[in-house]
């Protein structure tokens, strides 16, 4: 007679969470997926479905010479249920992988909301059990009172960053007459909607956007920004010429109008399947919202844009990973408490996936009693866990990343054939890897 397995409790149905509860129902363990919406959100969630984006609808390139998505067809691979509802809801963003936010959310809502051994229980964990399977993946936002039980539980202080989201705006609002059509270096299909400015329409929007007014933080939080989400204006101060070369960089595009590149352009990516609205990319901020409008409508395609969101800032929150788990992502000190998603420093929403992933695997196989499964860094997702969990005393958010993979030997100097060699390889790795994984 088969033993009976208790259902595990996997707290937070973000991307990390709903990942990992798929990857333990889908081999046969019961789980209880807890998750506080509708009844309470975060400030930076909006939706009362599961798997919400919220910083940006892309999940990064898609290319394989390209670490992320390297890290999606590694989770491809997997058999990974948000990937497969990001290829199904795929927006065309060029060799990005863009996706229709509501439509992605609502398919991966409903599909584990179907599963026969997924319960959804719809509450705030408050409290870690003693003694039971859990696996937080609660995220950057987790709740006041859940933070304070995974204090006490880690016997250590948390770290964080400011994360910050650009703003969206309708495809209707946007002018014309001062935009194009056209992916950098001619890549992909031409996606993204181009908004030029001259070089005295572009110092006269830097100038208004340097003295625009912020929104304030709590007097008591110090500032850690996360690089790959800088608000724009941030970057700004450091230069007048930074955004040229950063976010409003024009190179690798031509305005059809004049056949020559622009001196500044800010680029647009679907946000939706039907190209009902566009997201404003690199423009992560933390300016009010009033301020947001003003400044923003300066860019000439933008003039009379209808802003239906408008980027907001937050504070995000990980524990000290390299300190604290090991490579299974459980934790050191309690065998049945797993972490993933950006609770863990796995910066982005495919490192979100990635870690749920591997944590809900590796505690599927932790209760049938099978060994662990283990990547090492040759792998794209093995490079990122085994960076978070190995001890560093400055611990830093990282994401999809060839440079914390193992390199080819002999080395190849051609970045282009050396990320190739390192895909090709990261592939075969995983393949024979997941020959050893019970069917």
């Amino acid at each position: 007679m088969k033993e009976r397995i208790d259902a595990v409790i996997v707290a937070g149905a973000g991307l990390a969470g709903c990942e990992a509860a798929w990857q333990l129902a889908k081999r046969g363990i019961p789980v209880r997926l807890v998750e506080m919406k509708p009844e309470k959100f975060t400030p930076a969630h909006h939706s009362p479905d599961f798997a919400e984006l919220v910083c940006s609808n892309s999940l990064g390139s898609d290319a394989l010479t390209n670490a992320s998505g390297l890290m999606k067809e590694e989770l491809r691979r997997l058999d990974s249920l948000v990937i497969r509802m990001a290829d199904k809801n795929r927006a065309p963003a060029g060799q990005a992988l863009a996706v229709d936010r509501e439509r992605f959310s609502r398919d991966i809502t409903e599909t584990l909301r179907n599963m026969a051994l997924i319960e959804i229980v719809p509450t705030e964990l408050t409290e870690i059990p003693e003694d039971r399977y859990i696996l937080l993946a609660t995220g950057p936002l987790t709740s006041a009172a859940l933070s304070e039980s995974i204090r006490n539980l880690t016997a250590g202080d948390y770290l964080y960053f400011y994360d910050a989201s650009a703003p969206i705006v309708t495809f209707e609002s946007i002018d014309p007459e001062f935009s194009y059509l056209q992916s950098r270096y001619e890549q992909g299909d031409g996606a993204y909607i181009n908004c030029p400015l001259t070089k005295e329409e572009y110092q006269a929007f830097y100038g208004e956007l340097i003295r625009a007014e912020r929104a304030p933080k709590k007097y008591f939080e110090k500032e850690k920004l996360f690089d790959a989400c800088m608000p724009v204006e941030k970057i700004a101060d450091t230069g007048e010429r930074t955004l040229v070369f950063g976010p409003l960089k024009p190179k690798g595009l031509v305005n059809p109008r004049t056949g020559k590149e622009d001196y500044a352009v800010v680029q647009l990516r679907r946000d939706d399947l039907e190209g009902k609205l566009y997201n404003m990319v690199g423009f992560q901020t933390n300016l009010k919202w009033g301020e947001q409008k003003r400044v923003f409508s300066m860019i000439p395609a933008l003039r009379n844009a209808e802003f239906v969101r408008y980027g907001v800032m937050h504070r995000n929150t990980f524990i000290d990973s390299s300190r604290l788990l090991n490579a299974t992502l459980r934790l050191k000190n309690r065998d049945k408490v797993y972490f993933a998603g950006q609770l863990t420093a796995g910066e982005g929403y495919v490192a979100a996936v990635a870690t749920g992933a591997l944590a809900g695997i590796n505690m599927a196989r932790q209760i049938l009693g099978q060994s662990p499964f283990i990547l090492d860094d040759r792998s794209a997702i093995g490079a990122l866990v085994r960076y978070i969990t190995t001890e560093n005393e400055n611990l830093q958010p990282m994401g999809p990343n060839f440079g914390v993979m193992r390199t080819p030997d002999p080395p190849i100097r051609n970045k282009k054939e050396k990320y190739k060699k390192m895909a090709e390889t990261a592939l075969q790795y995983l393949d024979e890897k997941l020959k050893e994984e019970p069917s």
